[in-house]
């Protein structure tokens, strides 16, 4: 069942991490303290991104409802008003999923984050990709990609996580289950958006409380997609 409503936001405060400095009255002789990098998904979480620069964010969001009123998309649902979940969006068919969904987010006044290796954010690509709402993830740790993005999490006030369930664009008979684990890890619930191509419709369901049961729960979120059709059927 889908949800038709006006769109409601909450305005995401940026966050920001400060090295630590030696104090100025401290004795000369003593050598200055080491310091210490934060992990890259503590230093990336709840950054300041397009979905917050005033300007651009207004101009993308009157362009965004232009463009798709014009192409016959509707918006359906409220983004979900909860401060932290799991978004996941599907069905992923086609590279148009991409623009359409952003445009969706912007024309809801959606702030969403994405996960990205975090050797896209190094050199003068970086500031880009954190200010398009990437959250670096480094894969080499010793902690997993789920870990790292609980602790986002348990860090965050306010975090809206999103993650394509399918992992690419091809058929899958099975979802990738991570951010399945992700949300119960961090005890936040599971935000159901969607793309219809079928109807051109595209927005936000109910939010599911995961239960730990895997097995059970899968079938129920994967049953809410079941009549969303993808631009390539499949």
């Amino acid at each position: 069942m889908v949800f038709t409503g006006s769109v409601s936001f909450s305005t995401f405060s940026a966050f920001h991490v400060f090295g630590a400095r030696s104090d100025a009255g401290a004795a000369r002789w003593m050598p200055p303290p080491a310091r210490v990098r934060a992990p890259l998904y503590n230093r990336a979480a709840m950054h300041f991104t397009i979905f917050d620069t005033p300007i651009i964010r207004d101009l993308f969001r009157w362009l965004s409802i232009v463009m798709l009123r014009l192409c016959g998309w509707k918006l359906k649902g409220a983004f979900p008003a909860q401060d932290k979940y799991v978004m996941i969006g599907a069905p992923h068919t086609s590279n148009w999923d991409f623009p359409i969904t952003l445009g969706l987010c912007f024309a809801a006044r959606a702030k969403i984050y994405w996960m990205g290796k975090h050797t896209l954010f190094k050199g003068p690509m970086g500031p880009v990709m954190r200010w398009l709402g990437g959250v670096p993830v480094a894969r080499h740790q010793n902690n997993s990609l789920v870990q790292q993005m609980v602790d986002v999490f348990q860090r965050s006030d306010r975090l809206v996580l999103a993650i394509p369930p399918e992992g690419t664009r091809k058929a899958v008979k099975e979802w990738k289950t991570g951010f399945y684990h992700i949300a119960c890890g961090a005890g936040v619930p599971i935000a159901l958006a969607y793309l219809d191509y079928g109807r051109k419709e595209g927005g936000f369901g109910p939010l599911f409380q995961p239960s730990g049961d895997i097995e059970a729960d899968m079938p129920r979120i994967r049953a809410f997609y079941a009549d969303k059709q993808g631009r390539y059927p499949r």
